[in-house]
């Protein structure tokens, strides 16, 4: 472990960063993890699927089973840094490097807060790690594989933690508390080639694609719910692979997505959709791709501790939202209550990376205090 304390988060945040880990390699960086955990008395079983590198690991056997996920593998580097990328630079109290906040540095500081925990109190409960390897890849072969193998070994956690970069500008501002599902579509119209001036010859297909786009785009999902905004439809792409200009394609398609909030599901926009391609086109097809449901942790007594916690050691009251994107958690939440909250991510996946070193510890202090107010309540 060179020595690093699994207590000091900043050390262990770099010693991670310095691990060349972008999807699907490893670089070392769970090899890390799994060292400081098993000297803090964990049972950590490694988990390989496809070239994945995953790690669950657990100390204790009590209740309540309080699970940590979180992901090694970052997106690549990208163009030129002020900073090494897998230097773990720090300079004027921020740690540079890529994966610094989304998410090594939230790892290391459950790590820590974990240490902590355990070298001041008995631990009458369980603490877990899910660590993956393809959270920015194909997401395939990573915490779904893990969940099955958890579901299959009587692993899964009464609750899970998940350490994204929740916070928009400074740490405190917001707790996600579920996630929009995200449908990508895929279209083809087929008509019949033919020349432009004699349009009774063919059959154009750009023409119904372009009217069920229009229905599509101009029709409102809905206004939102009580904790999701609106959902939304975009058009990502069209194309027809025309290069001439007298010509009527044969073919037309369009790329589309949908992120959706809880008044959807897959199935229901699927079913949506292929009735208004039917309204307008005689020929098409309709590939569908559903990479996430919407889900909802509905605030409960985990969720109310946690927004203690951020408020007493930040001063300030986190939001509960449900925006962004998609992460790991929307698989997780098949299985267990989920919510997440992590650093700061306004510099993840762009050039020189970083966190505040000051966020760091106070990200380590809320994780510490989260697990002793959730253990607490068992003892008392």
């Amino acid at each position: 472990m060179d020595e690093i304390s699994s207590a000091d988060p900043v050390a262990l945040a770099a010693a991670l960063i310095r691990c060349e880990s972008v999807t699907p390699l490893d670089g070392g960086a769970q090899a890390v993890i799994a060292a400081h955990l098993e000297a803090l008395g964990f049972k950590v079983t490694h988990l390989k699927f496809g070239d994945i590198e995953n790690l669950y690991a657990r100390r204790g056997t009590g209740l309540p089973h309080v699970c940590f996920a979180g992901h090694t593998d970052v997106v690549p580097v990208g163009g030129a840094w002020r900073h090494a990328p897998f230097g773990g630079e720090i300079e004027k109290g921020i740690l540079y490097g890529r994966g610094a906040c989304d998410m090594k540095g939230a790892i290391a500081a459950f790590v820590a807060a974990a240490a902590s925990y355990i070298h001041e109190f008995p631990l009458t409960g369980s603490i877990s790690f899910l660590i993956t390897g393809d959270e920015e890849g194909d997401a395939k072969d990573g915490t779904v594989r893990v969940l099955e193998w958890m579901a299959a070994n009587n692993e899964i956690p009464d609750l899970c933690l998940v350490g994204e970069p929740t916070n928009p500008v400074v740490l405190g501002e917001m707790i996600k508390v579920g996630r929009r599902g995200s449908l990508n579509a895929q279209v083809t119209v087929r008509g019949t080639q033919g020349h432009v001036a004699y349009p009774q010859r063919a059959d154009n297909p750009v023409h119904p694609l372009l009217l069920a786009l229009n229905d599509l785009i101009t029709t409102k999902l809905d206004d939102g719910s009580e904790f999701f905004e609106a959902s939304s439809l975009q058009v990502t792409s069209v194309d027809v692979g025309n290069r001439a200009g007298n010509v009527i394609p044969e073919l037309a398609q369009a790329r589309f997505n949908i992120r959706f909030n809880d008044l959807h599901s897959g199935e229901s926009l699927t079913k949506y959709l292929r009735e208004c391609f039917e309204k307008y086109c005689n020929d098409f097809d309709l590939q569908i791709a559903v990479s996430g449901e919407s889900f909802l942790t509905s605030p409960g007594d985990a969720i109310s501790r946690l927004t203690e916690v951020i408020a007493r050691i930040t001063g300030r009251v986190p939001k509960h939202d449900t925006g962004g994107g998609t992460s790991d958690a929307r698989f997780i939440a098949r299985y267990c209550p989920v919510f997440e909250f992590g650093l700061v991510g306004a510099s993840m996946h762009k050039i020189d990376e970083h966190v505040e070193i000051a966020d760091l510890l106070n990200l380590t202090a809320i994780y510490k205090e989260f697990l002793t107010t959730m253990f607490t309540q068992v003892q008392a």
